[in-house]
């Protein structure tokens, strides 16, 4: 049994992160034994947002600190890491999609450094000056990110897992990126998996896992949980609120 804190996609909010930790510092204030419970961040710290630059500055400043957190990575941050390494690189899973489409929100990510990434620029162009303007420190950071974390009772990661493989042995791919064959599974798979990624209106417990990402990137809330063990309970400005299980149909 462990008590931790978890804190859903953050998508370059920084205004809403801040409010995050303002509602988990009120919250250790009325529970003593979450006074050094950790808090777990799921990733896609970039894209969408108007401020992924402040919102990694963020969190390297209070892990520098050595505030109690754990910073996990997400498809969105791997994306960031991947153009900024080789604009030609696209994610192994999806080839599809380019960091730089409007959907994925590479150029507002770029704009929170400064980078004029707009539409009439060409890619060497951009790649060039985010070179120049996005710190190494920040491309070092997002790299130092773990894809998991277990907590005993509770496993943390950003996408989910692979049913059926030991969760000490997933493969990278699965931990960002995975839907098909773990949102509708309903196996058992020993810790509560705690994930975000798949955006969905509430807070969700499903019994073998739960989902914190409630669409801060789609003007949605960013959203707070306390786990002790099995349970969990939402943190809001008016104190905690119980998330009981409902299992998928």
């Amino acid at each position: 049994m462990g008590c931790f804190y978890a804190i859903g996609d953050i998508h370059g909010y920084l205004n809403k992160l801040e409010g995050a930790h303002a509602l988990i510092a009120a919250d250790r204030a009325e529970n003593a034994g979450f006074a050094d419970a950790p808090v777990v961040h799921v990733g896609d710290y970039a894209d969408r947002g108007p401020d992924v630059a402040g919102v990694l500055e963020y969190l390297m400043a209070g892990t520098a600190k050595g505030a109690p957190w754990i910073t996990l990575r997400g498809n969105h941050d791997r994306m960031m890491w991947l153009f900024l390494q080789d604009p030609a690189q696209d994610d192994p899973v999806r080839p599809d999609l380019h960091w730089l489409e409007d959907r994925i929100g590479g150029r507002k990510t770029l704009a929170s450094y400064g980078v004029n990434a707009g539409h009439d620029r060409t890619v060497a162009a951009i790649h060039a000056d985010a070179r120049a303007k996005v710190p190494q420190a920040h491309l070092d950071f997002i790299m130092s990110c773990p894809l998991w974390h277990d907590g005993g009772d509770v496993f943390f990661c950003h996408a989910g897992v692979r049913p059926g493989v030991d969760l000490h042995q997933q493969d990278e791919n699965d931990l960002v990126w995975i839907r098909d064959g773990f949102l509708n599974d309903q196996t058992d798979h020993g810790p509560l998996i705690v994930h975000g990624h798949t955006a969905i209106d509430d807070v969700t417990h499903y019994g073998n896992r739960l989902n914190i990402d409630t669409r801060a990137g789609y003007d949605g809330p960013l959203s707070v949980v306390a786990i002790d063990g099995r349970q969990v309970w939402q943190i809001t400005a008016t104190g905690r609120v119980p998330i009981t299980p409902t299992p998928a149909q």
